[in-house]
């Protein structure tokens, strides 16, 4: 019971603490937008967030193992710092002019599920890992938008960031996310609730990934315009048909080793 109170304590914590840094940071850059200044703490959170759940491996030569396992202090402690972050970000969202759906349904997902893990003391090491999946592309896309209001959009190193978190987004949550949902939900001891959730995730990361494919794709075409209009789609395709590519293999890869 004490560990419960614990887990609680830590994620109101959490809440009054991120948003007592986004305050601070508001004031700092006054002249700057909401969404730049709440792109810094999403930044914070996401090298936290990672930390914490490379921390949290006790075996690194099989990081979600032992599956269905019971969360140990330090897994929890990763987990709880995020739901506290996602609760924060949530209620944050509703006096942002630019109200993301898809954004909200993710953290309510994650709200959720984290949270049913805290809740079960179950599945720490499926969960640390999908944390560390879903947060390790999260810096280059808050460095997109933050180069923006810097003055940096439409340069290269602008659409370096844009590549980047790309590549990252697509090998972790469309090659690994796979993966671990394929774990997750063949562990029979696993609650019901997590198994869902986990498809809930998978099910959003694969809507973002196709929007993140319609992005490269425009990048990529408006830059070669300014190179060569007559090899704009030969490029363009390349470069799409390179990724797709590489996911296939790699999901292909992931699901053959599990076989």
């Amino acid at each position: 019971m004490g560990e419960e109170y614990e887990d609680v304590n830590l994620i109101v914590l959490g809440v009054v603490s991120w948003g007592t840094l986004f305050v601070s940071i508001r004031k700092i850059f006054s002249k700057r937008s909401f969404g730049y200044c709440s792109r810094i703490v999403s930044t914070i959170h996401a090298i936290l967030a990672v930390i914490l759940a490379s921390l949290s491996v006790e075996d690194w030569s099989c990081p979600v193992c032992p599956l269905a396992s019971t969360s140990s202090p330090k897994q929890r402690q990763a987990l709880g710092v995020t739901v506290a972050y996602f609760i924060y970000d949530l209620i944050c969202c509703l006096f942002d002019e630019r109200y993301s759906f898809d954004n909200a349904v993710h953290h309510l997902v994650g709200i959720v599920g984290l949270g049913a893990g805290l809740a079960f003391r179950k599945c720490g090491a499926e969960q640390v890992a999908a944390l560390f999946i879903t947060e390790i592309s999260s810096p280059f896309l808050h460095a997109r938008e933050l180069l923006k209001e810097l003055g940096y959009k439409d340069t290269h190193l602008n659409l370096a960031a844009d590549i980047i978190f790309a590549v990252i987004f697509s090998v972790a949550r469309m090659v690994g996310g796979p993966y671990l949902l394929f774990l997750t939900l063949s562990a029979a001891s696993n609650p019901i609730l997590i198994k869902a959730t986990a498809v809930g995730l998978q099910l959003v990361s694969t809507f973002w990934f196709y929007k993140i494919v319609r992005m490269v794709k425009y990048k990529l075409t408006k830059s070669t315009k300014k190179v060569s209009p007559a090899t704009t789609s030969l490029q363009t395709a390349k470069w799409t048909n390179t990724l797709l590519g590489f996911i296939i293999v790699h999901f292909s890869w992931c699901f053959n080793r599990s076989a």
